[in-house]
């Protein structure tokens, strides 16, 4: 228990600066649609909502480039000033692109961690958890695809082709 009191108090050094005062502070993501995929300074950092509950990223104070992608909507490119010791709210309404027509096939991600961004041809399109059950999926127009699933961190997990057909799954699982 000890230990993990000694790690929490760690984490928080780097967001204190040498005279104790905070050096960082949080953005908060009011973002419709919640499942959008935030980029902070072009690093993948998660999803806008979790359960339909905003979400809150810390960062150093300082100007920040926000990016918000759905392929549902257009994508939203925002500068934000973080304070340190204060919170920014980003609310935005993301604007819906016209709706695809089929026909379509399913894309599948399994065994990946579930903040693990999906990127098809270079472009994100969803997180990891949102292809990974039965019931989920990717509906997507028949063709050939670049599929790249990366961690939080930005470091690729998996990287494969995969050929997409109208009304069938393609599963691709973690190896």
């Amino acid at each position: 228990m000890r230990s993990l009191v000694v790690i929490a108090l760690l984490s928080l050094v780097p967001v204190l600066a040498q005279n104790g005062e905070p050096r960082a502070g949080t953005l908060k993501t009011k973002v419709d649609p919640g499942r959008a995929g935030v980029f902070i300074d072009g690093k993948y950092v998660g999803s806008a909502a979790n359960f339909k509950r905003a979400r809150s990223f810390n960062l150093n104070a300082g100007e920040h480039e926000v990016t918000l992608v759905d392929p549902r909507y257009e994508e939203l490119k925002t500068k934000v000033t973080i304070r340190a010791g204060e919170t920014v709210t980003l609310s935005e309404k993301l604007k819906k692109l016209p709706t695809p027509q089929g026909p379509f096939g399913r894309i599948r991600a399994v065994g990946f961690d579930k903040f693990a961004a999906v990127y098809l041809n270079g472009k994100f399109y969803a997180h990891a958890d949102e292809l990974s059950n039965f019931a989920q999926g990717l509906l997507i127009q028949p063709g050939e695809y670049a599929l790249r699933v990366e961690s939080m961190t930005g470091a690729p997990v998996h990287e494969e082709k995969v050929k997409v057909e109208a009304g069938k799954v393609t599963l691709v699982k973690k190896r």
